[in-house]
């Protein structure tokens, strides 16, 4: 066995198999590598720029959230004022309210009073008919007619 030619056989194959992977193998591998740090550094871009967006949007989302809470605090300040007014209006309505009716209470109590007094002079002037009867029907006698009257004041 001859070393030289085994060492120069082996050279010539591996310079041949180095050359055949340089020509066919290596652009092609080069080629799959660069397309795949293109799509690596396109991830990578989409991914900050969704980063991004994702603080902008939480930051929009923080703004929202707190213009709606200033909304609704402003909404029930509003209809606490109107509830307050409201009951205001309310107050002042049941008091105008009461007033007529205390107007008319005290109309009526007068127009009973003076009815009352009416019925009452009515029965008095009976009732001194009555009591004048009833003296002038019996003796002159005093204690008698202080009996009469007396009766008479009870009845009142």
């Amino acid at each position: 066995m001859n070393f030289n030619a085994t060492l120069i056989g082996q050279t010539v194959s591996f310079v041949i198999f180095v050359w055949f992977t340089m020509k066919f193998v290596w652009p092609h591998l080069l080629r799959q590598m660069q397309n795949r740090e293109t799509r690596i550094a396109d991830g990578l871009a989409a991914a900050e720029k969704g980063q991004q967006s994702l603080v902008e949007a939480e930051q929009r989302h923080s703004e929202l959230l707190n213009e709606g809470k200033q909304k609704a605090a402003e909404i029930i300040a509003q209809a606490q004022r109107r509830g307050d007014e409201m009951v205001e209006e309310a107050k002042v309505s049941a008091k105008l309210e009461g007033e007529k009716l205390i107007f008319a209470a005290k109309g009526e109590i007068d127009r009973e009073r003076t009815h009352a007094k009416e019925q009452l002079k009515g029965e008095v002037a009976v009732l001194a008919l009555a009591g004048a009867e009833q003296i002038l029907k019996q003796e002159i006698d005093r204690n008698a007619h202080n009996k009469i009257l007396d009766q008479l004041s009870s009845k009142l």
